[in-house]
């Protein structure tokens, strides 16, 4: 069994969270600067067997498409050309950047450490994550 990569993508940068081997713990991996991210992908994969590759889906309440959606396709597709062994899954991220942001809080994170968008992005993939593992 290989690991589940969750992305979220971002224009500047993007949170990366991975499973353990057996598919039961979401950890936050690491932030990548997005211009970065299929080398990075490429590099890890190399090491770490890669079941699936679980990409977030931005979406509006009332369910279309947010306006990165039209950054992230291209991205998609170069994945896909580059990395074609391991399939893509999308799904929905709305609220991660909330949801990560009140887990800082929560977990006393003090106001000058919550301002770190890189720890946000990484948070955001590992709720992506980890709301894929409880759907299964």
């Amino acid at each position: 069994m290989g690991r589940i990569l969750a992305i979220d993508f971002g224009k500047k940068r993007t949170g990366i969270a991975v499973t353990d081997p057996l598919q039961i713990i979401a950890s936050g991996l690491t932030t990548v600067n997005t211009d970065d991210l299929i080398p990075f992908l490429k590099g890890y994969i190399a090491k770490e067997r890669v079941e699936l590759f679980l990409v977030g889906k931005p979406k509006q309440m009332d369910n279309s498409d947010s306006e990165s959606e039209a950054l992230i396709v291209p991205f998609l597709k170069k994945l896909s050309k580059e990395i074609p062994q391991i399939p893509v899954l999308r799904i929905d991220e709305r609220f991660t950047s909330k949801m990560a942001f009140q887990s800082m809080i929560d977990g006393g994170l003090k106001k000058n450490q919550r301002r770190n968008k890189a720890l946000v992005d990484e948070i955001s993939a590992t709720i992506i994550l980890q709301s894929y593992l409880y759907s299964k």
